[in-house]
């Protein structure tokens, strides 16, 4: 990755010139920061800037993590880093050299690696002098111009990069100024990177990741989308109306989360994508076909792991729970397998991804039977033919809505 057409050329402005309208071009494309790091050092070097390791930091729209760095070392490729939220208070940051520049209202700063002195107080540096450094600049671009660098990093809509030359006499004035050309390059095209990223992590986060691609390829007219077989996860929260009315706001949400990592944590950690929580409900799905959809067994066998996970976790909520005097928590949860829709409802211009058709609605009459059988899990025969397991048949039953009785099962691990 870098520029094509015969480079390098052996002419410094040339080649400078043809790596910025590379940088253009990528920034042009759907960019992904990691190989552009690689293909913007590599062709440094090639052009005889000599780059022996580079850091870029790219702060980011995530429920997890207020950044994403990625690292380069010449002859090693690449190291990818997601830096959780709360970072800015660890060791390592308070004695970065990058945030020199915040406290100082920076945009630039130089180190002499070769200086003990400037080295000794950034454990960072001492790791580029390891390496080899000689020489150590790091930039602060921010995608907002005009303005003061802000006080935190939390607080930074903009990319943080550093570069470490082991050139016996450093960085020359030439290649100062070849890299204050490039980098703001570098930072458009990180720039729109971040720009798709956040679109797909917020979609990502309040519809789920497949749910969201469809959404950010266009799928967004009411209407779209396909029928689907799945299996499809219901589970729903015990109790819930008395917690609510004994407990303050804050402390219900905080219950509800701790559900909500049971089950939906559950599905994802197993390969399933939540769709929607419908109050303190979660309604998931396991796609089973092609396109990196799983088999019937697979996704019946995924989804049954899944449910054994939650009532593991479930348990060990509830020992704290016991332990702090607060009431147990419980849910009940159905499973089934057949075809959903896959898509857009709502008005024209209010749309809602989500699931519909009878075997949805099939679903959430199974976790009601999980009240009347005493069984935290039931599934329908639908889904257990799909799987070798020494199922408890609970009987015939009548689901409301769907015509004649359909028989159902719980499986082994199942509380009775």
């Amino acid at each position: 990755m870098g520029p094509s057409g015969g480079f390098p050329y052996g002419d410094w402005e040339r080649d400078i010139q043809a790596i910025s309208d590379w940088l253009v071009a990528e920034a042009l494309g759907r960019v992904q920061l990691r190989p552009l790091l690689a293909g913007f050092c590599d062709a440094m070097n090639a052009a005889g800037l000599p780059v022996l390791r580079a850091i870029s930091a790219l702060s980011t729209l995530h429920p997890m993590y207020v950044a994403h760095t990625y690292t380069y070392v010449r002859g090693r490729g690449n190291v990818t880093e997601d830096i959780p939220h709360g970072a800015h208070n660890t060791d390592a940051w308070q004695k970065s050299p990058l945030k020199t520049m915040f406290d100082n209202d920076l945009t630039e700063c130089r180190f002499d690696l070769t200086d003990p002195k400037q080295v000794a107080p950034y454990p960072l540096l001492g790791e580029a002098l390891e390496l080899g450094g000689t020489d150590y600049v790091g930039f602060l671009t921010p995608f907002v111009t005009g303005v003061d660098v802000p006080d935190s990093v939390h607080d930074l809509d903009g990319l943080m990069t550093s570069w470490v030359t082991d050139r016996p006499d450093g960085f020359s004035a030439k290649h100062l100024r070849a890299l204050r050309r490039l980098v703001p390059r570098f930072a458009l095209a990180a720039k729109l990177a971040k720009r798709e990223e956040t679109a797909l992590n917020i979609v990502t986060a309040y519809m789920g990741r497949d749910a969201g691609c469809r959404v950010l390829n266009g799928q967004i007219k009411l209407g779209d989308g396909q029928v689907i077989p799945s299996v499809i996860w219901y589970s729903d929260m015990r109790n819930s109306t008395e917690l609510c009315e004994s407990l303050s706001h804050g402390e219900y949400l905080a219950v509800l989360n701790q559900y909500f990592a049971c089950t939906a944590g559950a599905v994802m950690d197993g390969g399933g994508e939540v769709l929607r929580f419908v109050g303190d409900a979660v309604l998931a799905i396991f796609p089973i076909g092609e396109d990196g959809a799983y088999s019937p067994e697979e996704a019946c066998a995924k989804a049954l792991a899944a449910a054994g996970r939650a009532e593991e976790m479930l348990e060990k909520i509830n020992a704290e729970r016991r332990a702090e005097g607060h009431p147990e928590l419980d849910f009940g949860l159905g499973l089934h397998v057949g075809e959903v829709m896959y898509g857009n409802i709502g008005v024209p211009a209010r749309v809602e991804f989500s699931v519909t058709g009878p075997a949805a609605n099939e679903v959430a009459r199974l976790e009601n039977l999980t009240k009347e059988t005493g069984n935290r899990v039931v599934v329908s025969a639908r889904f257990a033919q799909h799987l070798d397991v020494d199922w408890r048949p609970l009987g015939a039953h009548r689901l409301r809505g769907v015509s004649g009785e359909q028989e159902v099962f719980a499986p082994p691990m199942a509380r009775c």
